[in-house]
């Protein structure tokens, strides 16, 4: 399943300089993460982009995943954290 939802998203230098984009279109991923952030559903998504699938919002959400499941986090100093 992964290997499939992977192939949703495309990463390319000429589109949108680099971010990842749901393949074949230039609608990037953070743009479907902030409609979901902000109280769209997967529907209302669909309705706003028709040019996507549900499949394609699901491989966002999987994107994203993968990002941070291997992102470093390197915590501040109790001295270097902002007020």
């Amino acid at each position: 399943m992964d290997n499939l939802l992977y192939r949703r998203i495309e990463v390319n230098p000429d589109i949108l300089a680099g971010k990842p984009v749901i393949a074949g279109t230039r609608v990037p991923v953070y743009l479907i993460l902030n409609l979901l952030a902000a109280g769209y559903d997967v529907e209302r998504v669909l309705q706003a982009y028709p040019g996507l699938t549900r499949e394609d919002v699901q491989a966002a959400l999987w994107y994203a995943e993968q990002r941070m499941r291997y992102e470093e986090v390197h915590p501040l100093a109790a001295a270097e954290t902002p007020a």
